[in-house]
């Protein structure tokens, strides 16, 4: 039977080979944020080296719908520097667009049904750990970022809510650093919504690009 001193010894080591990774991969995902805040198209090339490194730990500490996740993220820092850099209608990237609350209704209704059924199947058939919550900020997380993609403005305000679950979820895996990155997130979101949200607000027709939503 393993004593508390070699399980405490055994978290210890695992903690300290994970940290500079770790640590390497929340400083390329503050400089994602930073440069999507300013709109810059070079945010997705920190997201796509920061999403190979936290697919590595989350998939070592057995949380499987976030190792994926961070292979989808991989897949969108691809799409979205298309999007930014020749998508819209003229090529010349995406404009802000704003959703309506109808809209963002349906959005929240049909991604918490997913994530339900998903946390029951992984609760029953795997052997992830937090399995409801941790289907909950996958699921929203995917379609929030194509939100980002998209230049939808309101993809701040979920985030916030994302950001603070993930705090818990990382918290009681021993990531640290990654749970600091999230508090570091939910501030900066806040600053990113309203920096877009004024943003959009100096785009020529707003009312035209609101309805393109």
């Amino acid at each position: 039977m393993t004593t508390v001193s070699e399980f405490l010894s055994g978290v210890w080591a695992d903690a300290h080979a994970l940290t500079g990774w770790e640590a390497l991969a929340v400083a390329l995902a503050v400089a994602y944020l930073l440069l999507a805040m300013r709109q810059s198209q070079w945010c997705w090339a920190c997201a796509a080296l920061s999403t190979l490194i936290f697919t590595g730990l989350f998939w070592h500490v057995s949380l499987l719908m976030e190792s994926l996740l961070n292979l989808f993220y991989l897949v969108m820092a691809a799409y979205g520097y298309w999007q930014w850099r020749s998508g819209g209608e003229n090529g010349n990237g995406v404009a802000l667009v704003r959703w309506s609350w109808r809209r963002h209704a349906v959005v929240i209704s049909a991604t918490a049904g997913l994530a339900l059924l998903m946390g029951y199947l992984m609760d029953t058939h795997t052997h992830a750990d937090l399995a409801y919550l941790d289907a909950m900020t996958t699921c929203f997380a995917v379609v929030t970022t194509f939100m980002v993609v998209r230049k939808v403005v309101e993809n701040w305000l979920y985030w916030i809510v994302i950001n603070s679950a993930s705090i818990y979820l990382y918290l009681s895996k021993g990531l640290a650093l990654s749970s600091g990155l999230y508090l570091l997130y939910v501030v900066l979101a806040w600053i990113g919504y309203q920096q877009w949200r004024q943003q959009f607000r100096l785009q020529p027709c707003p009312s035209l690009a609101k309805r393109s939503a």
